[in-house]
């Protein structure tokens, strides 16, 4: 076993009072803090009273300097992301790909992530789902809508304020969904129907902040 070692951090969405007691143990620990924007985690670091270094490692880094943070001096390692699990819709599955190849062990340590908050409120099956990410902006976009209206379990998806009423447009019209707006924070909100009437919804009230889409399986019913 190694004697270096990488923790994957989950980190609050929102909320920081969501940090687990063994997060903030880890993250006071380690001799560094990999994470997206070295902005967002100091508020982390912040408000635990952590005074860890921080050191960018983000979508835009060259498998090379990965590669170099991985062989400096560090023993034992935190990677967050901005928010929630690392690894799910940012790069974090390269970061630790990378480190397993330069000797670290990598271990988790577990916390919040949007996507499976917004299943557990959805109301629908999560016994067996599909995840999707966010929708490409254009080019594949079309075929990731035909390919989504062919499954026939649970789906989720992320979505900014930017595209949110357009990929409601283009989800299936049939199919119930649940969308969680801002999870955590204070003007969370959750909305449930028709994508259409969700639409409405969100028109009359606000489409700023993070969205988290849960599709109902075909032929559900409440």
């Amino acid at each position: 076993m190694s004697n270096r070692i990488l923790y994957i951090v989950g980190t609050p969405i929102g909320n920081l009072d969501d940090m687990t007691t063994r997060a903030t143990k880890i993250l006071a620990g380690v001799d560094v803090v990999l994470c997206e924007d070295t902005r967002v985690t100091k508020k982390v670091l912040d408000r635990i009273g952590s005074k860890a270094q921080t050191r960018p490692l983000h979508q835009h880094s060259t498998d090379l300097e990965i590669k170099k943070t991985f062989n400096s001096i560090y023993n034992s390692v935190a990677y967050v992301s901005d928010a929630g699990t690392p690894g799910i819709s940012d790069p974090g599955g390269k970061i630790t790909e990378i480190a397993l190849q330069e000797g670290f062990e990598v271990v988790g340590i577990p916390g919040v992530s949007a996507v499976t908050m917004a299943l557990s409120i959805s109301a629908f099956p999560a016994d067996k789902f599909t995840f999707l990410g966010f929708p490409p902006h254009k080019k594949g976009r079309n075929k990731y809508f035909e390919q989504l209206s062919m499954l026939d379990h649970t789906i989720a998806l992320y979505e900014s304020k930017h595209r949110i009423l357009k990929t409601l447009d283009e989800l299936p019209q049939e199919r119930p969904i649940t969308v969680g707006r801002e999870l955590t924070k204070m003007h969370e909100i959750t909305y449930r129907g028709l994508p259409a009437d969700v639409k409405k919804e969100i028109e009359e009230s606000s489409a700023k902040g993070e969205f988290v889409i849960v599709v109902a399986p075909k032929k559900w019913k409440a």
